[in-house]
This record gives C-alpha cells, sequence and structure tokens, in this order.
C-alpha cells in the first residue's frame, strides 16, 4: 500500500481518518478539538466522500451533550458515527458513554486531551479530562504523535468494529493536537483494507428497525442489573488481543509497527518511565542520551490505557527492573495516587503475588505536564536521578516548585539530550491576530512538502488571544523530529521580533543560538534601528555575535493597504535570510499559499498581499554591529514600583512571562484572585493613539464601552452639577 507524505497538525490527522470512515459527524465546538469539526464540516461542504461513497452528514448541534445524544441516536439507527470534544465538554457526554459502551455499540470518540475546570478554566493540555472518563466502559487508546494521531484514528475505527467496544482515541491537546508536522497519510486503498465489510453490516443489522425489533435499554431490577453488567467480561477480555491483532495487519500494510505497550531501552534496564501521550518524545530522547553515557535506564510507552492489559505490561518490562517512575498527566485531589500510577502498582503486584514475578519492583508515581505545563529532557533526566536514589519521592512533581507539600524534584536545567544532527531551529515572537502563527503554519508546510526535510511546527499561545504575544517554535531537519517540547535557551539559530514593543518586555534573545539570526520589525530608519534597542538587547547581539536584520514591517503593510497585518511580509523576510528555498521559489509558495488561505475574501485582500510580500524584501536590510554597547535604554519595571504587594509578587511576573518560576505557594488555593490587577498591564500594542474630537463628539457615551484600551473615559454625575 502507497502513503502520501503530508505535512499537518494532529487535529487534521484524526479528522481524516473519522471523515473517512464515518456517515455521521455531530460536533459542537471546545478548544482545543474544535479544528476536528471545522474539517469534517468544510470537507463535506466540498462534496469530499467516505469510504461508502456518500457525503458524511456533519451536523452542529447546541452542547456537546447534544451531539453525545445525536451519536448516541446515529449509532442505535446502524449509522457509523464520530465525534470531538475535550475538557468539560467530553463531561458533558459522559451520560451518553455510559450508554453507548453499555449496549456494545461500535463508535470512535476522537479527544484533544485538555485540563478540566477546576480552581480555573484552562484550555490547554493535560489527561484530566478522559481520565474521568475510566468508568464509562471505553476502550482508550492514546497517540503520543501527529504520526500516531493519524495511524491510531484508523486502529481504534478497526479495533471497535471488531471488539464492539467504543474508543476514545485522545492525544494531548495543543501539543499534539496543534503540533504540525511531516506524517505518512495512508490512502483510501490501506483505510478501505483495515475497515471489515462484514463488522460494518454485522453493526447495521443490530441497528433498532421495525424489520427485526427488539427492546434495547430496559430498566432492571437488583434481581439481574449485577449479572447484565458482568455480562460484558469477555468482550473487554479479548479486545486487547484484538487490539493487538488490528496493529499487526496495519504494520503489514504500512511497516509502522504498534503494541500495546512498547519498551525502549536498555535490555538490562534498572530504572524505567512509564507514561503515555506526547511526553513520550521527551522521554526518548533523554534515554538515548543517557544510554549513550552508559546507564542503564529505559522507557515504557502505553498505548491502550482501557481495558488495561496487564499481561502485556508485564511482558514488555525488561525483567530486571528495579526502579519505576509511572507518570500520569492529571491529578486525583485526595487519591493516595494518580491512575495510571495505580494501575501499574496494581498489576506488579498481582503478578509477585501470583508467583509470576519473583522481586516486586519498587514504584513510584509522578505528576508532570498539567496544563501543557513544560516537560523537558531534563526534567526527565531529574526523574531518573530521583530513581537512582535508595528511597525515590513518592509521589512526586517535576516541572514546579512545590514549596507547600514539597513534592517537586530537583532537576538540572543545564541537561541536554544529544543533539540531532542537521536540525534547525527558530522562534518567532508575534501579536495575537497580527497573522504570525498562520504565516508560521505555512512556512512550516512550505518547508516540509517543498523539501526532504522532517519538520516541527509548535504554537505557543496566551488564553488572552488577541493583542497577546504569540510564540511559534519551528524544527525542521534530515531525520524525524520527536522533541515535545519548547525550543529553549541559546537553542534557535533564527529568532523574529514581529512585535517592536515586546524588546521592552521579553528577554526574546535568551533563546538565540551563538552566531545566529536576529529579525526585528521596528519602525526606525535603518540608521537609527542599532540605537534604538535597549541595553541588554544590545548586550546579548553582541556577545553571541548574532546577525541583525530589521524591516519597517508595519509601513509596507499600511502601504500595501493591509493595516497591521504583518504575517506574509515577515514570511518572505525568514526565506531571503535562511534561504531554505530557492528566493524566487519561495516567494511563489508564499503566494500560493495566500491564495489558498484569503481565495475566498476576493481578488482586492490577494493583490495588497501579494504587493506586501514584493515589497518585503527591498525593505529588508541587515545592520551593521558594533563591537560595543551604545544604548541609553534600559529596560521599565514590569509594575509600577507602587504597585500593591501581591502584584509586584505574582502579577509582574506573570506579564514578564516568567510564571513557571512562581511556586505553589503563591497561588490563591480556592482560585480567588484579587480585582484590579489588569489594570498593571501595560501593554502598550497600539500603532495609533485616540484623540477626542470635542467638535464631532455626539455625547453618545459608547466610546468608554467600545475603546477596547480604556483611552477615552466619561463619568457620570448628578444634571444638577452641571
Amino acid at each position: 500500500m502507497s502513503a502520501a507524505q503530508v505535512t499537518l497538525d494532529g487535529n487534521e490527522a484524526a479528522a481524516y481518518i473519522a471523515h473517512l470512515t464515518n456517515e455521521v459527524v455531530a460536533i459542537y465546538p471546545i478548544t482545543p478539538a474544535s479544528p476536528m469539526g471545522e474539517w469534517s464540516d468544510e470537507w463535506s461542504s466540498l462534496g469530499v466522500r467516505n469510504l461508502w461513497d456518500t457525503v458524511p452528514a456533519v451536523v452542529e448541534m447546541q452542547s456537546e451533550a447534544g451531539a453525545a445524544g445525536a451519536t448516541h441516536g446515529a449509532l442505535q439507527a446502524g449509522a457509523l458515527a464520530t465525534g470531538f470534544t475535550a475538557s468539560q465538554g467530553l463531561l458533558l457526554m459522559i451520560p451518553n458513554m455510559y450508554k453507548i459502551a453499555g449496549e456494545l455499540t461500535p463508535h470512535v470518540l476522537h479527544v484533544s486531551a485538555r485540563s478540566l475546570a477546576a480552581q480555573a478554566l484552562s484550555i490547554f493540555g493535560d489527561h484530566s479530562d478522559v481520565m474521568a472518563c475510566r468508568g464509562t466502559g471505553f476502550a482508550m487508546l492514546c497517540a503520543a504523535s501527529v504520526q500516531e494521531v493519524m495511524d491510531f484514528a484508523l486502529l481504534a475505527q478497526a479495533a471497535s468494529l471488531a471488539g464492539r467496544i467504543p474508543f476514545v482515541h485522545f492525544f494531548d491537546g495543543f501539543r499534539t493536537s496543534h503540533e504540525i508536522s511531516k506524517v505518512a497519510q495512508p490512502d483510501r486503498a490501506t483505510v478501505r483494507a483495515m475497515i471489515d465489510e462484514e463488522l460494518v453490516r454485522a453493526h447495521r443489522h443490530r441497528a433498532l428497525s421495525p424489520d427485526h425489533p427488539v427492546l434495547r435499554g430496559t430498566s432492571q431490577n437488583p434481581d439481574v442489573y449485577f449479572q447484565g453488567r458482568e455480562s460484558v467480561n469477555p468482550y473487554y477480555a479479548r479486545l486487547p488481543g484484538l487490539v493487538q491483532a488490528v496493529m499487526d495487519r496495519y504494520a503489514a500494510l504500512t511497516g509502522r509497527q504498534y503494541r500495546l505497550f512498547e519498551y525502549v531501552g536498555a535490555a538490562d534496564a534498572e530504572r524505567v518511565i512509564v507514561l503515555m501521550g506526547s511526553g513520550i518524545g521527551a522521554v526518548e530522547e533523554t534515554v538515548e542520551t543517557l544510554l549513550a553515557r552508559g546507564e542503564r535506564v529505559g522507557l515504557l510507552k502505553v498505548r491502550l490505557y482501557r481495558p488495561f492489559a496487564a499481561d502485556a505490561l508485564l511482558a514488555a518490562l525488561p525483567a530486571g527492573v528495579r526502579r519505576i517512575a509511572v507518570l500520569d498527566r492529571t491529578k486525583e485531589p485526595g487519591a493516595d495516587g494518580e491512575p495510571l500510577y495505580k494501575d501499574v502498582l496494581g498489576a506488579l503486584a498481582q503478578a509477585h503475588a501470583d508467583g509470576r514475578i519473583e522481586r516486586m519492583p519498587r514504584v513510584v508515581g509522578g505528576r508532570y505536564g498539567l496544563s501543557s505545563k513544560e516537560f523537558t529532557p531534563a526534567m526527565v533526566a531529574g526523574i531518573y536521578a530521583e530513581l537512582g536514589r535508595e528511597r525515590p519521592r513518592n509521589p512526586f512533581t517535576v516541572g514546579i516548585i512545590d514549596d507547600l507539600s514539597h513534592t517537586s524534584l530537583d532537576w538540572d536545567p543545564g541537561f541536554q539530550p544529544r543533539a540531532a544532527a542537521g536540525v534547525s531551529r527558530c522562534v518567532f515572537y508575534g501579536l495575537g491576530s497580527d497573522g504570525t502563527v498562520s504565516a508560521n503554519k505555512n512556512s512550516i508546510k512550505i518547508i516540509g512538502d517543498h523539501t526532504d526535510f522532517q519538520v516541527q511546527g509548535y504554537f505557543e499561545y496566551d488564553s488572552k488571544k488577541a493583542g497577546a504575544v504569540t510564540i511559534s517554535h519551528l524544527r525542521f531537519g534530515p531525520t524525524p523530529i520527536r522533541s515535545t517540547y519548547l525550543i529553549g535557551a541559546g537553542e534557535a539559530q533564527f529568532v523574529a521580533c514581529h512585535q517592536p514593543n515586546f524588546l521592552n518586555r521579553y528577554d526574546m534573545l535568551a533563546k538565540a543560538a551563538p552566531l545566529g539570526v536576529f529579525l526585528l520589525n521596528t519602525p526606525e530608519p535603518v540608521h537609527r534601528a542599532w540605537d534604538s534597542l535597549p541595553r541588554p538587547v544590545q548586550d546579548t547581539i553582541i556577545a553571541k555575535q548574532l546577525s541583525f536584520y530589521v524591516i519597517d514591517a508595519y509601513g509596507i503593510a499600511q502601504a500595501a493597504g493591509m493595516g497591521r497585518r504583518i504575517n506574509t511580509i515577515m514570511q518572505a523576510c525568514f526565506f531571503a535570510i535562511t534561504k531554505i528555498l530557492d528566493p524566487t521559489e519561495a516567494i511563489g509558495e508564499i503566494k500560493a499559499m495566500v491564495q489558498k488561505t484569503y481565495g475566498r475574501k476576493g481578488r482586492r485582500l490577494l493583490e495588497r498581499n501579494y504587493a506586501a510580500i514584493d515589497a518585503a524584501l527591498a525593505g529588508l536590510y541587515r545592520v551593521t554591529v558594533p563591537i560595543a554597547a551604545s544604548s541609553t535604554i534600559e529596560l521599565p519595571p514590569v509594575v509600577a514600583a507602587n504597585a500593591p504587594e501581591f502584584v509586584q509578587r505574582v502579577t509582574a511576573t506573570l506579564i514578564a512571562g516568567l510564571g513557571a518560576r512562581l511556586p505553589v505557594s503563591a497561588m490563591p488555593a480556592d482560585g480567588s484572585w484579587p480585582l484590579g490587577t489588569a489594570a498593571y498591564e501595560k501593554r502598550q500594542l497600539a500603532l495609533e493613539i485616540p484623540r477626542w474630537e470635542p467638535d464631532l463628539c455626539t455625547h453618545c457615551g459608547k466610546c468608554p464601552f467600545a475603546c477596547p484600551h480604556a483611552a477615552i473615559r466619561s463619568k457620570v454625575f448628578d444634571a444638577a452639577l452641571a
């Protein structure tokens, strides 16, 4: 079977298989799962057909509960139906999930796993939501990369049909759902080979129909309900074997072999980490680095989490393992351990009690990565170091400073995994809604589609979205990229600042590698660009011997009628400086992406974009860097000196982008924060300053409500005082 190399993100990868293998798609948008529904809706609107040569019906409901109910109804009518969700949206589906599983109905629900709103809401990723569904009876299959999302979406569909158990196919929100990567996309023939038509017909035959009526969903009394729950045991007992058989069949078709539990590392490893999800990439890089240093360590990847196949777990672990750290990306307050930890511990304890293993390894549990908290090889190395102690901490956390319960591990931030040869790393600082992220998504797709490089694009968002900082992390090189963490200090060969005011707020050149490139969008003329930089920025450029380029992208955008949309201008500069592609070819591909992205919005917008792109290179200048800093500009304080103590201690740290340094004790335990702290965040992002024109004013009072900067204020007072 053949497979095309395509560059896409995890959400599109899941949606591709879901749309191809289903007839009904019931959706309700929720971050970060929304793009899966959007892709499905777009494809159906364009008449894209599924395996059975029909266009899937995409139905948007009024809530996730409604989407789950619609899915349940479609399944009981004999249709193949799917859906996409996350977080609280998934929780609203739980009642229907119990019914779908209880009725032994084939179905796959794709979840971009996300934090649940507890002390605060978070749109970012962890496993809190899927872990809340463990009791529903759904099988759970976890993908750790964009390639695995593509593959596991299909494996789950095939296994669900074979075993009659519905699946939650989940992957980490944002870290995988929004990561762009080059993957092998199975063609329709491969997908068709994996979907057994006899099993599809069996599903249709079980549909509720007046042609063969049955009563499904009765009310049972204490005399039989218990027996009914136990009657499904054989289905769950044989499902792991069916999933492995599906994996083996897929390997024969594609060459990509998966197992329920996959071990990587030394055959005689004494210290092993067990986890699932995107954190696998960081652990795998660390294992390779430590193995090269002669350490006996290993990694056990969990693929099928439910049903939990204890025998497969035991078979995959090296026989000599003495210490195991099980990592969970969730927290269950009040529990004596998180879900995966307790499953692994229970499996090993039972095997030891039964005599199947002679020595019981010491098992400890740790929490990591909640709400997309960074999880790096340095942290992984810290976990392996902890496992080497006589009594490893249990439970532990990693990646935070827990000065309250003292669960956090120490780790060396200077630890670096073995660098993959030839990998380029680029970082772009943009402003939410200025198009930077869209341009960088297009850039990494251009590199992936028009070079032999493997690629990875990941994008940091602020939950404030429009007007907040965005940071794009692009990697590309000759080998597959497994670095499921942000580009770190001193690693980026190319750093771009699309918003000049950021220089006064963030130490963005901390990420720049020696001899790298710094591209700055600035309104300053080229001869004044150097002197306009704060002194610490000048010092860094000189110390790291960076090449310094400037462009007045806002000026070019305004002249082209593009307002503040500078994305394609900065994109053209990136390709011109890096020379990843021939400049003429790069400009052509950028324009092609503009046509694809904005073509439906009219010819005028396309022409404005084209004019801005053509003008970009003429406005790009390289600045000669002096041998010594000359600036008298120092970085201003983050907040005013007279700000309240909480603002000085907590809010200022958040505004500076250093929130990861705040310890546990700094956080209000019940989520209650003081009011008015937004007054201290002076972002200074406006390109123009509003001015009140008293001769034009009608005194309607709408300005204070409409102005997002609160630049125009009004007062309410008694008319008698006028």
